[in-house]
């Protein structure tokens, strides 16, 4: 996945310490302006169970203290910490081998002439992802060239009827 390197340096510093507190970090975010950023940290429980808001509130601190450690901005920023929610992103191998099957937006450095994919992962495995696109084509994309890829929400507002099948 392609990160800045200050992300990547907030990945490290959180994920050197997320196993003490039971979660995972599944993606660090550098947003808004150079005059008020916000350092945006999503977390999950360490087996991929979701967090809680009060878990949320109670990862905060330390979150906030690794963050501060590193001193990413120079100036103040907005840090805010919340579960992947239903977009959620996928930024490493395991994350994209867990949602085969799953549909994604994918966004690349210009892989084949095209830098944005729609369509299901297809299968994934520690070097790249292969996608099995809406138009019906399939395509392979090594992790490298991956910016940024999240899952496609899906929403079922009619779901099962009391009483049938």
């Amino acid at each position: 996945m392609v990160k800045s390197a200050t992300e990547q340096r907030i990945i490290d510093a959180l994920e050197d310490v997320a196993a003490e507190h039971g979660v995972d970090i599944v993606d660090v975010e550098l947003a808004g302006a150079t005059k008020a950023p916000c350092v945006r940290v999503r977390l999950e429980g360490a087996n991929g169970e979701s967090l809680s808001l009060d878990d949320i509130a109670a990862h905060t601190k330390w979150v906030g203290d690794v963050v501060e450690a590193i001193d990413p901005v120079s100036s103040s920023y907005t840090l805010e910490v919340s579960s992947p929610g239903m977009a959620r992103p996928l930024r490493r191998p395991c994350d994209f081998i867990r949602f085969v099957g799953s549909d994604v937006e994918l966004q690349t450095t210009a892989t084949e002439g095209r830098r944005k994919f729609k369509g299901s992962i297809d299968a994934a495995d520690d070097s790249a992802v292969t996608l099995a696109l809406e138009d019906g084509e399939s395509v392979s994309i090594s992790y490298d060239e991956v910016k940024k890829c999240t899952l496609k929400p899906v929403f079922d507002f009619k779901g099962k009827k009391e009483g049938k099948n």
